[in-house]
């Protein structure tokens, strides 16, 4: 992965206007977070803004290495990682390494508790010096989310691809949930990712499929969307699971929407291609603290 100055690049002043980064920027897209410098904003007449995705051999630093997204069907992080440097990652991504780079698990609290499809979850890291690269093996696109100093962002399981190892990881029960006959739903998943730069700016990049979409909820706000087309939100963003039963139908045939219930302040994130998740059709006999049903 080359250093050089990127064709078409300008230095100037520059704060991205999508993540807040300032820089004395020599490239054409923001280092922080990949956004276009010349890039515009749209946004729905719903408050719904698409997140800009990354062009093409954009490139991202952080201390004293570079991170450059390649491709744009199945897109590809490529780490040029310094020996002061690491990253960290979920074991099933990782495309290729140089040998020099160096990889060992990450010690993870409770992580005898969480499982990813039935096995226990492996955090890994790798260190440099040397070249890393990390790829979802799925169509979509790779989203760079900035973290100041203090800032903190929960993700849904299956989303995370990468962070700078300046950023903390812990993870959490989402305790969403309700019984039928077939046994426990999870909507969302048991388990959230959260992430924090806790001693100084980091960044996490994600694997979004289709197109993504990010808006603001002031506070009290709320919006309804699928369960597993859920990215991220911010940690002050409340959940509930929502229950809709369609009108005309007997309720004991128990055809119903199943949602999440999204209530702000805060920022939120989903993407339009999601995972298809069966609910079982026998009717709920248990639910977690704040489901609510709703009949039509």
């Amino acid at each position: 992965m080359s250093q050089q100055t990127e064709p078409g690049a300008v230095s100037r002043s520059y704060q991205c206007p999508w993540c807040g980064f300032s820089s004395q920027t020599v490239g054409v897209s923001c280092p922080s977070c990949g956004a276009a410098l010349d890039i515009t904003a749209v946004k729905t007449d719903v408050g719904w803004y698409e997140l800009p995705p990354i062009k093409d051999m954009a490139k991202l630093q952080f201390g004293q290495s570079f991170c450059q997204i390649e491709g744009a069907y199945v897109p590809v992080a490529d780490m040029s990682l310094d020996a002061a440097d690491h990253v960290y990652f979920t074991h099933h991504v990782l495309l290729w390494k140089d040998e020099s780079v160096r990889i060992e698990a990450m010690p993870l609290n409770g992580a005898w508790k969480r499982l990813a499809a039935g096995m226990p979850l492996v955090m890994t890291q790798a260190s440099g010096p040397g070249h890393i690269a990390f790829s979802q093996d799925d169509p979509g696109e790779i989203i760079a989310l900035p973290l100041h100093q203090g800032h903190s962002i929960d993700v849904r399981e299956g989303i995370f691809l990468v962070a700078t190892g300046n950023v903390k990881y812990d993870w959490f029960d989402t305790r969403f949930w309700y019984s039928t006959e077939g046994g426990a739903q999870y909507p969302i998943g048991r388990y959230m990712d959260r992430f924090t730069a806790t001693e100084q700016h980091g960044f996490v990049l994600l694997h979004g499929a289709g197109n993504s979409f990010a808006q603001n909820l002031q506070d009290g706000q709320s919006i309804l969307i699928k369960p597993t087309a859920l990215l991220f939100k911010d940690p002050a963003v409340e959940m509930r699971v929502y229950i809709e039963h369609p009108g005309g139908y007997n309720r004991i045939w128990s055809r119903r929407y199943v949602w999440l219930k999204l209530t702000g302040p805060g920022r939120i994130a989903i993407q339009s291609r999601y995972p298809h998740w069966e609910d079982p059709p026998e009717p709920v006999s248990r639910a977690s603290a704040g489901m609510r049903v709703h009949d039509w």
